[in-house]
């Protein structure tokens, strides 16, 4: 199961990368070298095994700083996942974007059955969105328009690419305040209408 996680929370100063699939991630030169030809710079990387399965950190900065641009961060992700898949083909029938660069393309995911979307308050001045649905490319700049255009604040982000899935938590306030009850069920149904969308996968390739 290819999996890629960017952390925006665990390191005040820069954007972490956790990448992991089977065994076969050691040098991961081609991939700091992707990242480097998006103007990042890898400030530290670790290496580690766990039950057979390699699992590789990066420390990401732009310019000294934490990548904070939304475009930037959907480039790192997808960036790897065509790593992936030029040096791992095996891995196309375990990542969406498969369908349109793998060998093997992924079997198709019931969207209505894979998205989720769920809102709880993290304190009095922010809330913590999760979301899960199939993965597809330009998936987290999307998911970022619908909340802006609600006038929503994105203060932070996880993005989890597991094989087909995205999981994806945000921190999100309004005015400086925790969403309220009126609000965040017009952001939750606002999300579900555009991801369960039919047609949404087609259009997006």
């Amino acid at each position: 199961m290819p999996i890629i996680l960017i952390d925006q929370d665990s390191d005040a100063h820069a954007t972490i990368v956790w990448l992991s699939f089977g065994d076969r991630l050691g040098a991961l030169l081609d991939t700091m070298r992707a990242l480097k030809d998006l103007g990042l710079d890898v400030t530290k990387g670790t290496v580690t095994t766990e039950d057979a399965i390699v699992k590789t950190q990066f420390f990401i900065t732009q310019q000294g700083c934490k990548v904070e641009d939304p475009e930037i961060l959907e480039r790192i992700r997808l960036s790897i996942i065509d790593n992936l898949l030029k040096y791992h083909p095996e891995s196309s029938e375990r990542l969406a974007m498969g369908e349109v660069f793998g060998n093997k393309p992924p079997k198709k995911l019931d969207v209505d059955d894979t998205t989720r979307v769920l809102l709880q308050d993290d304190g009095p001045k922010r809330s913590l969105l999760h979301i899960e649905t199939a993965d597809r490319p330009g998936l987290l700049l999307e998911i970022i328009k619908i909340i802006l255009d609600i006038s929503i604040d994105v203060e932070s982000a996880e993005i989890d690419t597991e094989g087909l899935v995205a999981k994806e938590i945000f921190h999100v306030s309004y005015r400086g305040a925790a969403l309220s009850s009126t609000l965040s069920q017009v952001l939750i149904n606002s999300l579900l209408y555009y991801l369960r969308r039919p047609g949404t996968e087609e259009d997006s390739y």
